[in-house]
């Protein structure tokens, strides 16, 4: 059996922001970008690895939500509490400096964990918690 992830899905909170955090600071390639009335998903993904993608989403979008779960989740997606994803990079370090300098909100900069992944985090416009390792890496 052949099993790989296709898609992972992320909210955005600010469609543009996030395209240009994306697009511009991660190097990240459009794939698609589809609106529907005052929504749009985002699809992204890293140069040169086709089958894998990040699909920017609106959240808690739909009739079966009440305004309190959607506040609740709001709150959870700013405080990057939520949603995230793990990427990593041949060189952490020179990819950090260009994140830091672009304004990326810093969660933790480039250490060894104790379980042996040399990693960074930050979070990208909507608050989700974005880890970046070293590869190599645990």
């Amino acid at each position: 059996m052949d099993i790989t992830i296709h898609s992972s899905f992320l909210p955005h909170t600010d469609p543009e922001a996030s395209l240009i955090f994306y697009r511009d600071v991660l190097g990240f390639e459009v794939r698609m970008d589809v609106g529907y009335e005052d929504m749009r998903w985002i699809t992204v993904g890293p140069a040169g690895q086709p089958d894998t993608a990040i699909v920017l989403h609106p959240p808690a979008v739909g009739t079966d939500i009440s305004d309190d779960e959607r506040d609740m989740l709001l709150g959870l997606i700013a405080k990057g509490s939520y949603f995230g994803v793990n990427l990593a990079t041949d060189d952490l370090d020179a990819a950090f400096e260009r994140i830091e300098a672009a304004g990326a909100d810093i969660v933790q900069e480039p250490i060894e964990q104790d379980y042996g992944v040399r990693d960074a985090a930050f979070r990208d416009p909507a608050g989700n918690l974005i880890r970046l390792q070293q590869k190599g890496g645990a």
